[in-house]
């Protein structure tokens, strides 16, 4: 989601700049609250299939689906989530304040380094369901629909000359809609449209028209399965207003000046973790071969941007040298099974593809798959002659547990 300006303000002249602005704040007061929830809800999941939360009892009462506040700090800091208890600290009482977590009996607003129980408030059905938060959870309902391996709606398609990844019809999208039984007609359909794009959960792909039932394109504003870094909680601008779709793997970029850099967090051979700095483009004339550049325009009126850091690779490698018999590389296998965010790591490169980054808590990571990897194969079909957008097609529209093989060179 774009914190910058829309184009489709542009035909009303006459409007006050000062309620553009407050309209403005508030569309941004929306995106952030929608990147809380998801980091938060990824979050819970992620200690729930780690039995972090879990039932527990104190003076014969059991408290269930809590955590303890004092081991959740550790759990971070051992995660890798938060760099000390103070700040660990931080990033619970953001969440606190959001309302998505609480003190199990109410008696603390503040979230305290000790022994207390605390909750989600979406384990206990205490979760405040506004409107905002309704619209958001029926867009996340929605997008995660769409993004099933049966599901085709999703495509890239060209509007006015461009092409843009995701995309959705309008009028097919109410069709499938009321084929799902998430409207009863075509005109409720229409009316849940119109509030997801008030919201900010879909747009147009060039922001120039409201909802409309024709062929029109559409986005969704945010990739719910981005892995989020809690992190980001502690950075008050709006944290995708750099995000791209051209890769459903694609790391979180970190903050810096964003008027001409972006940085990605990538984790090397030797598990350190570095960070790799790419210059910001409004043009894709310079994108050269490897497809370092994002055909999709971010998600506001801006131009598209290089998405991608400098290559990782120390030099070119083509398939034919890693085929060639005696050639120093040796052969690894992966099972990576995707969690509810994906499966974190960056595809990048063309004959062959290579491993551009990994997320140090992602299932890609655990699984062993390092940085300058050579990808050979995606669950059984060889992929050594194809460029990244394919390797990235194949994964997202196959199962959630994937098979690579990939090459990896020696040391000498």
């Amino acid at each position: 989601m774009e914190e910058g300006s829309s184009a489709g303000s542009g035909g009303s002249g006459g409007s006050d700049s000062s309620t553009s602005g407050s309209g403005g704040a508030q569309q941004r007061e929306l995106e952030r609250m929608a990147e809380v929830l998801v980091t938060g809800e990824q979050l819970r999941l992620r200690l729930h299939e780690e039995k972090v939360i879990k039932d527990r009892r104190h003076h014969l009462k059991t408290y269930p689906n809590c955590f303890v506040a004092k081991e959740l700090i550790d759990w971070l800091i051992e995660h890798k989530e938060a760099s000390d208890r103070e700040t660990a600290i931080k990033l619970m009482q953001k969440l606190a304040d959001r309302g998505i977590i609480h003190h199990v009996c109410d008696e603390h607003k503040e979230f305290k380094d000790v022994k207390l129980f605390y909750r989600f408030r979406k384990d206990d059905g205490t979760f405040p369901l506004d409107n905002e938060v309704k619209a958001f959870m029926r867009g996340q309902r929605l997008y995660e629909k769409l993004m099933s391996p049966e599901n085709t709606l999703l495509q890239p398609r060209e509007e006015e000359g461009v092409k843009y990844e995701r995309t959705f019809m309008a009028s097919e999208f109410l069709d499938w809609l009321v084929q799902e039984g998430e409207a009863t007609t075509r005109k409720e359909a229409e009316q849940l449209c119109h509030r997801l794009m008030e919201h900010g959960i879909i747009q147009h792909v060039s922001n120039k028209h409201p909802f409309v039932d024709s062929n029109l394109l559409y986005q969704f504003r945010m990739n719910f399965r981005r892995r989020r870094r809690l992190m980001e909680l502690l950075n008050e601008k709006s944290p995708s207003s750099q995000e791209t779709h051209d890769s459903p793997f694609c790391l979180r970029k970190q903050s810096h000046d964003n008027r001409k850099s972006t940085s990605f967090m990538s984790v090397s051979p030797s598990k350190e973790i570095k960070i790799v700095s790419a210059v910001r483009r409004s043009s894709m004339s310079s994108c050269g071969s490897s497809g370092y550049f994002s055909s999709s325009p971010t998600l506001s009126s801006s131009p598209p941007v290089l998405c991608n850091p400098k290559s990782v690779l120390k030099r070119p490698v083509t398939s034919e040298e890693l085929l060639t018999p005696g050639a120093p590389y040796a052969r690894k296998t992966f099972t990576i099974v995707g969690d509810a965010v994906g499966w974190g790591f960056v595809v990048r490169g063309s004959k062959p593809c290579h491993i551009q980054a990994v997320d140090p808590s992602g299932p890609a990571a655990a699984a062993g798959m390092k940085v300058c990897q050579f990808v050979v194969s995606v669950n059984g079909l060889n992929v050594l002659h194809v460029d990244y957008r394919t390797v990235s097609n194949l994964i997202l529209t196959g199962p959630r547990t994937i098979v690579m093989e990939v090459m990896e060179e020696l040391e000498c």
